[in-house]
């Protein structure tokens, strides 16, 4: 079963691939820090995204320790050209890169290519499409042997193009490696509460001809409108963290202030937040966590070249809210 009309593609920056403009976000899949994923569910899910003509999967070795590249693998060489997206592991696992961190203590050139081999293992593909690196600092730049492992990557067809996934809420953090031509692709958290990429990143990358992977659109759920003070999450799921103390009550107004300003429903949320990043021109795609063949069909339905007029996204960058629920809360 198909759709009549095909979703809208964007180009990836400068690397030839077309993508389509909702992506496939498939950490959720992995099952472990969000509780809940059922293998079954999920590959329903990624094989209806790619029926209704979705072209780009992002995933990580880091994904349910290369369960979601196994399930992500398993649909991608049913239904080839399906693009895949993956990251490397920072080696002495931290996230975020602490200030301090060298690249050989993050991303030693051998460990690079050796984990994308395994990678490509686990995909079972010949290549991977887009291999990025989990965590980022404008400092590697030049340190280390990580670039000559990229380069050799390529060389050897393992990859076609190499990004980097920036800090949470750091995409200042990028605007170098992306000035000095070291990336075809970003990944970075972009959204109405958090639209600090706005001051350098996008433009820089527009620029330099950088694709830009937009994550956390609806901000780990907030910005679909429901989770309420009421909302409980699984034991083990990652998000008691990052909804705890009183967050998911001082949300609640932020939530209607947007409804208010823009005369629209809670039920609007999503469609409206996922429309306010694709109205950037630097935007590529942006990826959705979907685990479920309802949020697929709902969310892929938006992928129409459509944003939002210009008058709401001006009504929207009144509601940027700075701050990190990545860190406990306090109390």
């Amino acid at each position: 079963m198909t759709t009549a009309s095909q979703p809208h593609q964007r180009p990836l920056g400068r690397t030839g691939l077309s993508v389509t403009e909702i992506g496939y976000g498939a950490w959720g899949i992995g099952a472990d820090m969000w509780k809940g994923a059922q293998d079954d569910e999920s590959l329903a899910a990624l094989r209806r995204y790619v029926e209704l003509g979705g072209n780009f999967i992002d995933t990580a070795m880091g994904y349910g320790n290369g369960h979601s590249e196994r399930l992500v693998g398993q649909v991608a060489r049913e239904y080839p050209g399906t693009l895949v997206a993956t990251k490397v592991s920072p080696k002495n696992m931290e996230w975020p890169a602490a200030p301090g961190t060298t690249a050989d203590e993050a991303f030693p050139g051998e460990y690079v290519v050796r984990m994308t081999e395994a990678s490509l293992e686990r995909l079972g593909l010949p290549a991977i499409d887009v291999q990025q690196l989990h965590v980022w600092n404008d400092s590697w730049l030049g340190q280390g042997d990580w670039q000559e492992a990229v380069s050799q990557l390529r060389r050897d067809g393992k990859i076609r193009a190499f990004g980097i996934s920036v800090n949470d809420h750091q995409p200042n953090n990028a605007v170098k490696a992306v000035e000095a031509g070291a990336v075809d692709t970003v990944q970075v958290i972009y959204n109405v509460f958090d639209q600090s990429p706005q001051d350098r990143l996008l433009d820089a990358c527009r620029m330099h001809g950088v694709g830009v992977i937009v994550r956390v659109a609806l901000d780990e759920g907030s910005l679909t409108g429901t989770i309420t003070p009421e909302t409980t999450f699984p034991e083990g799921d990652w998000r008691h963290t990052y909804f705890g103390g009183t967050r998911k009550a001082e949300l609640q107004p932020r939530l209607r202030a947007i409804e208010r300003d823009l005369g629209i429903s809670t039920a609007e949320l999503t469609e409206t937040a996922l429309r306010f990043v694709l109205s950037h021109p630097a935007v590529s795609t942006v990826i959705v966590g979907m685990r479920s063949v309802r949020n697929v069909e709902r969310n892929l339905a938006l992928a129409d070249g459509r944003g939002l007029p210009a008058e709401q996204v001006q009504k929207l960058s009144a509601h940027r809210w700075d701050r990190n629920w990545y860190l406990p809360a306090e109390g």
